[in-house]
């Protein structure tokens, strides 16, 4: 059953929210090393002032039940990448399998591609061992473009790095 939820910008109060939820080392295993476990309030305080400070991102928080229970971001690129946007996105481990992630990247891709008239692509870079997000890319019309083999080092591991990507033409076809 798919569980309701929202795209909001992050607040101050979300704090105790955010550190509940983001600090899970399910979560942080497949996070770049910006993104901490253990995961302590001066980390959300961070979070927070840089989500609501950058001018070059849209960070929302993903609102369920009342609380910020993950993030998800648009970043757009620069200079000659200028033509593309990277996504990143975190669920609260609880909240896993009910469909919000899901459509969260919708949400998220379709604001990108509204608001970012220069951009034509987006594209995410998760771990290969990470295929729930694989999936999910997969499921929202992202199509596996690169694998670079053993290139990513994360809690001693070498990991794959994966890059799918949807493009504007693509997303709108319906």
């Amino acid at each position: 059953m798919e569980k309701e939820f929202r795209l909001r910008s992050w607040e101050k109060q979300d704090l105790s929210n955010l550190v509940k939820y983001a600090d899970n080392l399910n979560i942080a295993k497949n996070m770049t090393d910006m993104f901490p476990h253990p995961y302590s309030e001066a980390d959300g305080t961070a979070f927070i002032e840089f989500a609501n400070a950058s001018h070059s991102a849209h960070i929302f928080a993903i609102e369920v039940d009342g609380e910020a229970a993950g993030g998800i971001g648009i970043h757009p690129q620069h200079d000659i990448h200028r033509k593309n946007a990277e996504l990143g996105y975190w669920l609260g481990e609880t909240f896993w399998g009910k469909g919000i992630i899901s459509r969260a990247i919708q949400q998220t891709v379709d604001f990108a591609f509204r608001n970012y008239n220069e951009i034509d692509r987006i594209f995410a870079r998760p771990f290969g061992s990470n295929t729930a997000s694989q999936k999910v890319l997969e499921k929202n019309g992202f199509i596996l473009e690169a694998r670079f083999s053993k290139i990513l080092i994360k809690n001693g591991e070498l990991q794959d790095e994966l890059v799918y990507a949807i493009r504007r033409e693509n997303f709108y076809q319906d």
